[in-house]
């Protein structure tokens, strides 16, 4: 499966095909903000950027149009995210093994089967567009589950998938490709609302490389080096995944520990990332760390910045996630100027599995370039 997902599913090539459906839903973002910035109102940006970064998930996986059956899936996998993150007494107190004391039981069986209900009717769907020769995804473009479905009725594949492959698959795609990128994107814009200096000069560089009478594209991420520092610091200070647990494979000795084989090992990544012996000022935002060319050799030879893991087990949608970040932090810098209540965003960090923030990001957006008209669907 990781061959399959580095190979196929999301390389390059899968990725730029499905470029298209990332732009829509940037745009679309970006026009929600405009229309509030119109009428003044305040907007809870953290609800519009899940919704962004779900949405855009769903339909890459998925190749479904923008319609309700998103809303659907949606739902869903946010009922997902909260029965993982609920804490359930019968997993640590031995006498409640066997009992539901809060129901949480009931609640995971009732999410697996609707979920399971509309993967089947969205694979049922896919089968038989196929039969009919239809190729499904955005015109020639393949979505991820026609991808996996092609290789499942591939007789010569280098193994066999099965139907729970798939939905398994496209579970974990769902749940761990769509909050974590919007809570990063949160964490983004509260610090840059924090740090105006660092928000003027990122809006600086937009000017200087994209112009201002034109929305920031794909193709202008290389050459924008301060936004990419920002997404990095981001990510370095708040890790959507704080918590990595390894198994030992054999006996193994780890800083005064001996730990014999077979156990699992957590790391805290939140503090391999704040370690002060190798990060000046390691709990301050400052992008230009990731300037230093010091600092880029550390992050590619060793393990103090790892915000998508290392090795074999590193994630596979590092790039997609990079993707999604970049262009949608650049859009709401290059677009908005942003005014919080009481003039600084609450940094508190929430109890959750992508490290989310306490309270929601609730701002009032001033349009800094109104980039439409914006064909939307183009």
């Amino acid at each position: 499966m990781k061959k399959l997902c580095v190979s196929e599913l999301l390389g390059s090539r899968t990725l730029d095909a499905l470029r298209p459906i990332r732009r829509q839903e940037r745009l679309r973002l970006v026009a929600t903000l405009n229309e509030a910035a119109a009428r003044g109102t305040i907007i809870d940006v953290s609800e519009e950027l899940h919704k962004a970064s779900n949405n855009g998930i769903i339909r890459m996986v998925t190749g479904m149009s923008d319609g309700g059956g998103v809303h659907e899936v949606r739902g869903l996998v946010k009922g997902v995210a909260e029965t993982i993150g609920t804490l359930n007494l019968s997993d640590f107190v031995w006498v409640l093994r066997g009992v539901d004391v809060r129901g949480i039981k009931r609640r995971i069986d009732e999410v697996h089967r609707r979920f399971d209900e509309v993967l089947e009717r969205i694979i049922g769907r896919k089968e038989e567009e196929r039969r009919r020769g239809g190729g499904g995804g955005l015109g020639r473009a393949k979505d991820l589950l026609d991808i996996l479905l092609e290789v499942a009725e591939d007789e010569k594949a280098e193994f066999k998938l099965t139907r729970e492959n798939i939905k398994g698959f496209v579970l974990d795609i769902f749940t761990a490709g769509s909050d974590t990128t919007a809570a990063v994107l949160e964490w983004a814009l509260s610090e840059l609302i924090n740090n105006p200096t660092i928000q003027h000069k990122a809006q600086q560089e937009l000017d200087s490389v994209v112009g201002k009478h034109r929305l920031v594209e794909e193709s202008d991420v290389p050459n924008l080096p301060y936004l990419q520092s920002i997404v990095k610091e981001t990510l370095r200070l708040h890790p959507p995944a704080p918590i990595s647990h390894r198994i030992a494979t054999r006996d193994v000795k780890i800083l005064d520990y001996d730990v014999p084989a077979d156990t699992i090992v957590f790391v805290n990544m939140w503090s391999l990332h704040r370690d002060p012996d190798h990060w000046v000022n390691p709990l301050e935002f400052r992008p230009e760390r990731f300037e230093d060319r010091v600092a880029e050799e550390k992050q590619k030879n060793l393990l103090h910045y790892a915000p998508f893991g290392g090795g074999r087990r590193g994630c596979p949608g590092a790039s997609l996630g990079l993707d999604v970040l970049h262009m949608t932090l650049a859009s709401l810098v290059q677009c908005f100027e942003w005014e919080v209540v009481g003039g600084r965003v609450d940094m508190e960090e929430g109890v959750g599995l992508t490290l989310p923030r306490e309270n929601p990001l609730v701002c009032l957006p001033r349009v800094r370039l109104n980039p439409f008209p914006y064909n939307i669907h183009g």
